[in-house]
């Protein structure tokens, strides 16, 4: 359990970011936070139910001003989302928002961002640096992070006038497997930012816990009041998680995730995490949400029953 506090849960089923399937329908991770209640992720955590947001309608078509789907939509939904997360940040619980899409990064971060100066644990098995110069999909979902950090369109990297919503020295990425020869990577502006970046590879060759000590040594030298985690479940080997928007050969399997995710939240700057990019369309009985949440019961070692 993250430092003994309380856990709550925030659903927040946005598929605003994504490109509509091959079969030109919406995409199913809207219905994620469905398919993690199902599986009883709430009681089975020993969480509070802290709320939901349902998106605005979405729309598949890019926009042409901005070079993305459903900007203002997201903009709206995350200023909505922020007031939700920050009221359970500032009540010191460990916030896990069910998402949705990677979107949803902007309202975890416009939260943190009004409350002071907080860093980012990206794990993901992709950077999310794209922009709408080099994205192909024109969704928000591939182009959180660099939304997030600042790089891209006013009406989401400026939300409240509070760009950036987190400083791009202040998150580090861990466990992506999509950059194997910069000289050649599709968002090239990644390395020309202060990032930190700790890729799948890289985790293992240095280890775990090594990755953490680290981490946490440098927040506590640039003095953030904490971290938010935002995980992205296609960090997972496709072979355990298949039942995400965008698999990726390779992975993490749980027992590096858990550990990861046990080492991140044993120190008292975490506060929260975003959990994104389940698909159960992809999911049909329902046995990944179940194993998933059986996963989150024993990382957090919450006695269940």
């Amino acid at each position: 359990m993250p430092r003994k506090r309380n856990i709550t849960i925030i659903e927040a089923p946005s598929n605003l970011g994504l490109m509509p399937t091959a079969q030109g329908k919406a995409p199913g991770t809207g219905r994620a936070p469905d398919a993690f209640r199902e599986a009883q992720i709430a009681s089975r955590l020993r969480a509070q139910n802290a709320g939901r947001l349902d998106p605005p309608v979405y729309h598949p078509a890019i926009e042409p001003e901005t070079g993305i789907r459903n900007s203002a939509a997201i903009r709206g939904f995350s200023v909505r989302l922020a007031e939700m997360v920050g009221r359970e940040v500032r009540r010191d619980q460990f916030t896990i928002v069910v998402g949705g899409d990677c979107s949803i990064l902007l309202g975890s971060a416009l939260a943190l961002r009004k409350l002071g100066r907080y860093g980012l644990v990206f794990i993901d098995a992709h950077t999310d640096f794209h922009t709408p110069q080099t994205s192909r999909t024109g969704g928000a979902a591939g182009m959180d992070l660099a939304l997030a950090t600042g790089y891209g369109p006013e009406v989401l990297t400026n939300i409240g006038g509070l760009k950036p919503l987190v400083r791009d020295n202040d998150v580090w990425i861990i466990g992506n497997r999509d950059v194997t020869d910069p000289a050649r990577y599709p968002a090239p502006h990644i390395f020309k930012t202060q990032i930190q970046m700790v890729t799948l590879d890289k985790m293992r060759e240095i280890t775990i816990p090594s990755v953490v000590q680290h981490l946490v040594e440098r927040y506590d030298e640039t003095a953030v009041a904490g971290f938010f985690i935002h995980l992205d479940l296609d960090v997972l080997d496709p072979a355990i998680m298949p039942a995400v928007d965008s698999p990726m050969a390779g992975g993490m399997n749980y027992l590096e995730l858990g550990r990861l995710l046990r080492a991140l939240t044993n120190s008292d700057l975490a506060v929260g995490m975003n959990i994104t990019i389940f698909d159960p369309d992809k999911d049909p009985d329902g046995s990944l949400a179940r194993g998933f949440v059986n996963f989150l019961v024993d990382t957090f070692q919450v006695i269940d029953g």
